[in-house]
C-alpha cells in the first residue's frame, strides 16, 4: 500500500482545490491535517506532515517556500461597534484608539494604551469582540471562517496582506514532492517543471 502524502494546513487556508486535482491525477493518497498558527511548522520539522501549507512570516530554516497567495486582513468588531458604520474597508489611522484582544503579528498596536489580554485563538477573539470588547485584526479567511451574525468585518487597507505558502523540508525534494508543488502552482498534468 502506498502510503498517504500528509499536508498540514494553517486555519484559513483552502487547499481542496489543490486536493481534489491531485486525486485526479494522482495514485498516492493525500491526507489534509488541519494546524494552528502557532504550531504550523512542527509536523513538518518532526516529520509526521510531508509538507504544510502555512501563513507567513515563518522559521525558514531548512525549509524550501513557495508562495502560493495573499490575503487581505480585516479588523472584526461587534455590530454596535463604530466600525459597523464604516463602508467596507478602513485604515490603521481609524482603529488608532482600539483594543486589540489579540496581538497583530507584525506587531502593530493602535496608540490606546492595550489592555494585557490573555491568549485566546481566533474564534476565542471574535467571541470577545462580539461581546462589545475590542477588535481583533485576522486575515479575511479567518474571519470568514468564524462569522457571526453579531460582529462585523472590515478591510485594513494599509496593513500588508499575509501570505499563504507551502513548505516543506529541504532534504524532502522528491518526486511526490514535486508533483504536489507543480498541483498547488497550476501545472497540468501534461505540463514538466
Amino acid at each position: 500500500m502506498t502510503t498517504a502524502l500528509r499536508i498540514g494546513f494553517v486555519t484559513g487556508a483552502t487547499p481542496d482545490k489543490w486536493a481534489r486535482h491531485w486525486r485526479a491525477r494522482r495514485r498516492e493518497p493525500l491526507e489534509l491535517v488541519p494546524v494552528t498558527e502557532s504550531d504550523q511548522l512542527d509536523g513538518v520539522r518532526d516529520g509526521s506532515l510531508d509538507m504544510a501549507l502555512v501563513r507567513l512570516p515563518v522559521d525558514r530554516e531548512g525549509l524550501h517556500c513557495v508562495r502560493l497567495y495573499d490575503e487581505a486582513q480585516v479588523a472584526v468588531a461587534s455590530r454596535d461597534h463604530v466600525l459597523a458604520a464604516a463602508d467596507e474597508e478602513v485604515t490603521t489611522d481609524d482603529l488608532v484608539d482600539e483594543q486589540l484582544v489579540r496581538p497583530h503579528p507584525s506587531g502593530w498596536t493602535p496608540a490606546a494604551e492595550q489592555l494585557d489580554w490573555p491568549t485566546m485563538t481566533e474564534q476565542e477573539a471574535i467571541e470577545t469582540v462580539a461581546a462589545g470588547t475590542g477588535v481583533v485584526i485576522l486575515p479575511m479567511s479567518v474571519a470568514r471562517l468564524h462569522q457571526r451574525k453579531d460582529v462585523v468585518s472590515r478591510v485594513v487597507t494599509d496593513l500588508e496582506p499575509t501570505t499563504v505558502a507551502l513548505v516543506w523540508l529541504v532534504e524532502r525534494d522528491d518526486e511526490v514532492t514535486q508533483a504536489f508543488v507543480g498541483v498547488t502552482k497550476g501545472r497540468t498534468a501534461n505540463t514538466s517543471r
